[in-house]
């Protein structure tokens, strides 16, 4: 039966879709809304006189359960023109998006986004990855995708509404799990070298394993990766990190030689080094269980970011000490610098999201440093203050960061860190230290003193501030005003005629250890 004789949720229709990969042990499961809207699409290209078919990662999607809303509709004709039509047949009519120049249209309904596009072939350059095209076939148009798991299709023509056309076997990969290119993998690579990050992405977000054939033409075209702009670069990167185990993702770049050449410093951080039989462990490997560790607790991109980056200067500050053994002193201070740098290079943002990262990389070592000493609430207040809001992400990453094949040596460490996390809840409790501010402030001491902005305000705000933290003085106003005047007194400042103290105010912590 045809879509033109069946209605909304006609079981007929259902069964095109529900029953045709049935042999295979695969079906597609299209809801009532979804077929609604592909039948009006198939009206559409019947009325206009075009076959047209569901193409790509629809297809894919609904063969392995995975949401989406994204439908691509390839028509053999116009695909503009489809678009313009299929949209007349919704209420309110929804807009049409076009590009003339690509042939591609889109319609966003509510609930779903279609992408419409004319089947087409197309050639490259060797130095740019924008084809030249012309008009093809359905095959033409599939032998251009870029895995087999995405060139399926599926037919909404009436004569087989709901036939699955599959030339290259990407069924048969999906159930091997398998990424692999329609065709010799170095001429889809040197065509469109994105490609390769797309190959990694996909392994990484599908857990799927990239075939050998595959990949040793990623390896063979890595260089071709330099004609590519950044951002799209870094677009399929941050997918990847945002994959439920970017390790997989991050050891395919690793080893096909891609990360070398977009991630240059993460490279840095591979193999291990022995002296006097004291070797380090391989940071880069142990960045990414740091990485996997942290994105089983979180989906937040930046936080993924840290973990990446947390030991980034460990390269720049290693050295050797006789009797010691390997050491990296002040990584975490050198690795927060280098930041703003890599963020600049990959094209990430360089405000707010970077701050964040570089403060978390600063920071990092700072709540297992206090598993090895006596805390004094005076180190617990200094950590609340200088963490801030961002103290239960600095938590999940250090805890991230304990690896060791030792499971004594962890179960220690994490123990320890648990203890830290209880005086963190005490101290906070009891001082309100986190986002406080002292409560002298800039303004204050310049009225007091009649002094103009400048460094000098600062170093009188700073001193009180660490004298509150360190618990050498009550976080009161009068307290504070008395230490003010006694700064200012070693810089031979008086109090203008006039200037006073004000009411009391107590907004943190209390003298203490």
């Amino acid at each position: 039966m045809g879509p033109g004789r069946a209605g909304r949720g006609d079981p007929a229709v259902k069964a095109l879709f529900y029953l045709t990969f049935a042999a295979d042990n695969m079906e597609i499961h299209c809801n009532d809304r979804e077929l609604f809207v592909f039948k009006k699409v198939a009206h559409a290209a019947a009325e206009l006189g075009v076959p047209c078919y569901l193409v790509g990662g629809f297809v894919r999607d609904k063969l392995i359960g995975r949401q989406t809303k994204d439908a691509d509709i390839v028509c053999v004709g116009d695909g503009i023109a489809l678009a313009h039509k299929v949209a007349e047949r919704f209420r309110p009519q929804p807009a049409v998006n076009f590009f003339k120049h690509f042939g591609t249209a889109q319609v966003k309904l509510e609930d779903m986004d279609l992408e419409f596009v004319g089947a087409r072939k197309e050639s490259y350059q060797s130095d740019s990855r924008n084809p030249e095209v012309e008009p093809g076939t359905l095959e033409d148009d599939q032998l251009r995708r870029d895995f087999t798991i995405n060139a399926m299709a599926v037919s909404l023509n009436e004569g087989d509404y709901g036939k699955l056309i599959d030339p290259f076997g990407g069924l048969r990969d999906i159930e091997l799990q398998v990424i692999k290119t329609p065709r010799e993998p170095g001429k889809t690579f040197s065509d469109d070298p994105l490609r390769m990050m797309r190959a990694v992405r996909f392994a990484a977000q599908l857990q799927y394993n990239i075939e050998e054939g595959t990949f040793k033409g990623m390896a063979e075209h890595r260089d071709r990766i330099g004609i590519i702009s950044q951002e799209r670069i870094t677009d399929e990167l941050n997918k990847i990190i945002l994959s439920p185990r970017p390790s997989v993702g991050f050891e395919y770049l690793y080893r096909s030689g891609l990360l070398e050449r977009i991630f240059p410093q993460m490279v840095e951080l591979a193999g291990a080094e022995y002296i006097d039989g004291k070797g380090h462990k391989d940071n880069f490997y142990h960045t990414l269980q740091v990485l996997d560790n942290a994105s089983a607790h979180t989906d937040n991109l930046w936080l993924r970011w840290a973990a990446i980056l947390h030991d980034i200067a460990k390269p720049a500050t290693k050295r050797f000490e006789p009797g010691h053994g390997w050491t990296f002193h002040g990584h975490e201070v050198l690795g927060g610098k280098m930041v703003p740098r890599i963020f600049a290079r990959l094209k990430l943002p360089q405000h707010e999201e970077m701050r964040y990262v570089r403060k978390l990389v600063e920071l990092h070592l700072r709540p297992i440093s206090l598993t090895k000493e006596n805390i004094t609430d005076s180190a617990i207040r200094r950590l609340l203050f200088d963490a801030g809001e961002d103290l239960e992400d600095l938590m999940l990453l250090c805890k991230a960061d304990i690896t060791s094949k030792n499971r004594q040596k962890v179960k220690r460490y994490l123990e320890n860190f648990n203890m830290v996390q209880e005086r963190l809840r005490a101290v906070e409790e009891k001082d309100k230290i986190r986002n406080w501010q002292p409560p002298i402030t800039g303004e204050v001491i310049m009225e007091t003193f009649a002094l103009a902005p400048g460094r000098l305000v600062g170093d009188i705000k700073t001193a009180i501030r660490e004298a509150i933290l360190d618990g050498v003085i009550d976080n009161t106003y009068e307290a504070a005003y008395d230490l003010m005047l006694t700064i200012a007194g070693n810089y031979r400042l008086e109090p203008v005629q006039g200037a006073g103290t004000a009411p009391q105010k107590e907004t943190g912590p209390s003298k203490g250890s």
